[in-house]
């Protein structure tokens, strides 16, 4: 049963009312440049226990909260690391969420019962005009279904949150495509990367050389794992289909799928020439890296859209931003890879 009239809205009228929304105290959709964020206010436990209500989220999976002006750190955390000062003077406001020592400010039920929030400041102008217009830091997860694949467009979070929520604010799509990078701070020397993406370890050696990547973001972590980032543990952003990786050239990928595909599954691949000969349909992913993020979340949508029962898709690039769709693609098939 749904519980709200869901309205998908745009423009200034769209900030004043999801302002106002949440500092009722209700959820609303909002866009960001990396996901659209389910948004509320982070030092509201009712509210932020909507946000948990609205996904069907895991309690102990925590939310990273968003800022709009480097002034609202101050009373979040009960210390800023040098690092921390360093990277924010680099990538804020962009797709980099940094873990520090939280204040009392901050409920558990927000840090996923952690004593350590995850804070970021957005690039969209759109999440810093809402924030600003309510006043208060805004606890955003991604605006779908836990488990689902995150939405990178308003259509997307209408899809998963009619019901559920009272109103989405449309940004356009999602420039980034790919939740924000989420790393936290080994003393004052050391990166630890628990989530990769659009900032990539690469620029993150530009702060420090002592960038550490968490076995989290390549391994499956036990379900007992207590975990400081979201997106580390649950399997993450899986359409229906069952997703196999195949991890190899793309000549190798054509005789895997000759040899072992049916011709109703589905193939997620980069280029337009790659597998074209074969019968299956394709999904293409794009050439570059940032394309292939911008991308991966809406073809895991189609899968479900035309009712895939099985996909193959090529493995991305390790390094850069290829990195981050890797470990998303990894968790989509829920670590099913085979060597080609």
């Amino acid at each position: 049963m749904s519980m709200f009239q869901t309205t998908v809205e745009s423009g200034e009228s769209a900030v004043n009312k999801a302002s106002s929304l949440i500092r009722a105290g209700e959820v609303v959709g909002i866009p960001t440049e990396t996901v659209y964020g389910l948004g509320a206010n982070a030092l509201d436990e009712q509210a932020v226990r909507k946000i948990f209500a609205a996904k069907g989220r895991p309690a102990d999976n925590p939310l990273i909260v968003h800022i709009s002006r480097i002034e609202m750190l101050e009373g979040l955390v009960k210390k800023v690391p040098k690092l921390a000062s360093k990277c924010a003077l680099q990538f804020w406001p962009g797709p980099l969420t940094m873990i520090m020592p939280k204040s009392q400010l901050i409920p558990m039920v927000t840090s996923g019962g952690l004593d350590t929030v995850g804070i970021r400041m957005p690039a969209s102008e759109v999440a810093r005009q809402i924030i600003d217009k309510s006043g208060v830091p805004i606890a955003a997860p991604s605006a779908n279904l836990s488990g689902s694949p995150s939405p990178t467009s308003a259509q997307h979070v209408f899809t998963d949150m009619n019901g559920r929520i009272p109103l989405i604010v449309d940004g356009g799509e999602c420039g980034v495509g790919v939740e924000s990078t989420v790393i936290s701070f080994e003393g004052d020397e050391g990166i630890r990367l628990l989530r990769p993406g659009f900032i990539s370890v690469e620029e993150l050696k530009n702060i420090t050389e002592n960038v550490i990547i968490d076995k989290g973001v390549l391994e499956m972590l036990d379900q007992n794992a207590r975990v400081s980032s979201p997106g580390m543990k649950y399997k993450h952003y899986a359409p229906k289909a069952e997703v196999t990786i195949l991890d190899g050239s793309c000549q190798a990928f054509e005789l895997y799928i000759s040899e072992n595909a049916k011709e109703e599954d589905v193939l997620l691949v980069f280029g337009e020439g790659e597998a074209e000969k074969a019968p299956q349909r394709r999904i293409c992913l794009g050439a570059s890296d940032e394309e292939q993020a911008r991308n991966l979340f809406d073809a895991l949508r189609q899968l479900d859209a035309i009712g895939a029962k099985r996909a193959f898709a090529r493995c991305p690039s390790k390094k850069g931003v290829g990195l981050a769709v890797y470990n998303r693609l990894l968790r989509a098939a829920a670590f099913r890879v085979v060597k080609l």
